[in-house]
């Protein structure tokens, strides 16, 4: 890059930081394509990658993955591969100036016969101008451009800019890649992690496919552990995650008489619901409060035992606005006597909770292709959409498909309760089941 700088002397170089003092993901950085984990289906000697590599000439390229999978790591790896000058720029730090300054240079470096690699970090951040900007320069062979974004290529980027470039989806770093980073980060500090089984599982887990992330986290646990000491899930939340703050519970009479309130509609005993809210409004508590709090209720307690009592607790809310009090408080006693006396069940609430718990232990995983839209003919070639029923035009109006991802098979988080109308889903699920069980039987025959 000497003519960057008007003359032929190379530029300083900043001092390299002592190894200790350097990220332990900067430390561990991949020195070759074999090294690089959990994107074997783009590296390997038969994939697109390996091929090009092996055959010394790289073609443009949009690497679109999730952050921590190696886009930056892979595209300066096969700069070295196939002997290109490696020249990286950001598209958040980055304008035309800086593009005209590296065009420049890899012209003048093209003169004595070396080529250059153009990396761009988040390129979908460029707008649609400075996107058409690289096309000359791509076409007739100035820079070989190797773009890297988190963002859907076929929204983000030009479609003369994509028609230009191999599009080579990364995937999410799965469990055997993290552990593979895992073993690497022990050789490298030389010592094992202080982790139980299960916590070696929960911080994988908690990276969340992003390798970068874990080694950031492997940091935090070594620095945090003492001698000899194990860390299981519960010690490594407390260490690689920030709780947040204790609430004040200044005001106990508050919280204590809310509970009752609370406790009392949940038992079916309208008659000391009544007396837990004129206890509270006499005390002054906002009535929007409340009105809240019995909502919530309503979803959390009564659910779709009675479908009705999120209704019920919408229209006493309105009618209290509209009211106002004294007039609007016998909207709230009406919504505590149909609380207390409906059907009860946490059927929902139950569900929300598991679904949750297993959104956070499954992170990103993709959903299944054949439920992805596919507006765009890349996705259309990717496989999104293929195979998708269309229910209402099956015979029974279910078509017992699979919505869940691959990896994870199907789960179920939702169990009503033999109780008012939940009695009558509860039916209709055991139904759609036998359905997809005669289906998914007829299928493997």
């Amino acid at each position: 890059m000497a003519d960057l700088f008007g003359d032929d002397t190379p530029p300083p170089k900043a001092p390299e930081p002592p190894a200790a003092d350097r990220p332990l993901a900067d430390r561990l950085r991949p020195r070759s394509l074999e090294e690089v984990v959990g994107q074997g289906h783009l590296l390997a000697a038969d994939a697109p990658l390996g091929r090009m590599v092996a055959a010394g000439r790289l073609a443009s390229l949009i690497l679109w993955g999730p952050p921590g999978c190696g886009k930056t790591t892979i595209a300066r790896l096969l700069a070295a591969g196939t002997d290109l000058a490696f020249e990286p720029l950001s598209a958040v730090f980055s304008g035309v100036a800086d593009l005209r300054k590296v065009f420049e240079a890899a012209r003048a470096r093209r003169r004595t016969g070396r080529g250059t690699l153009l990396f761009v970090d988040e390129i979908h951040r460029f707008n649609r101008a400075q996107q058409d900007g690289f096309l000359p320069y791509v076409e007739d062979g100035t820079v070989v451009l190797v773009g890297a974004t988190t963002e859907n290529p076929s929204f983000e980027l030009n479609a003369a800019l994509l028609s230009r470039c191999h599009v080579l989806v990364l995937n999410r770093l799965d469990g055997a890649a993290l552990e593979a980073l895992l073993e690497r980060a022990e050789a490298g500090l030389g010592r094992a992690l202080p982790l139980s089984e299960g916590g070696r599982a929960a911080l994988k887990a908690m990276a969340d496919g992003d390798g970068r992330s874990l080694l950031s986290m492997v940091e935090q646990v070594v620095a945090a552990s003492g001698e000899g000491e194990e860390l299981g899930p519960a010690e490594l939340t407390r260490i690689v995650q920030r709780r947040a703050p204790v609430y004040d519970k200044d005001r106990e009479g508050h919280y204590n008489l809310i509970s009752a309130l609370h406790k009392s509609l949940r038992g079916s005993d309208p008659d000391a619901g009544l007396y837990w809210m004129a206890r509270m409004l006499d005390g002054g508590e906002d009535p929007a409060y409340l009105l809240r709090r019995l909502t919530r209720f309503a979803v959390e307690d009564v659910g779709l035992a009675d479908p009705g009592a999120l209704t019920q607790a919408i229209a006493a809310w309105e009618a209290y606005d509209r009211l106002g009090s004294p007039e609007g408080d016998l909207a709230i006693a009406q919504l505590v006597v149909y609380l207390a006396t409906a059907p009860k069940s946490v059927g929902v609430y139950r569900a929300h909770k598991r679904a949750g718990k297993a959104a956070r232990q499954t992170g990103s995983l993709m959903p299944p292709a054949h439920i992805l839209n596919a507006p765009t003919g890349l996705m259309k070639d990717l496989g999104y959409g293929a195979g998708y029923a269309y229910d209402p035009d099956t015979e029974d109006g279910f078509s017992g498909q699979d919505y869940f991802p691959e990896e994870m098979g199907r789960q179920t988080f939702y169990e009503p309760v033999e109780r008012g109308f939940e009695r009558e889903i509860k039916k209709r699920l055991a139904y759609w089941e036998g359905l997809r069980t005669k289906k998914r039987d007829g299928a493997a025959e």
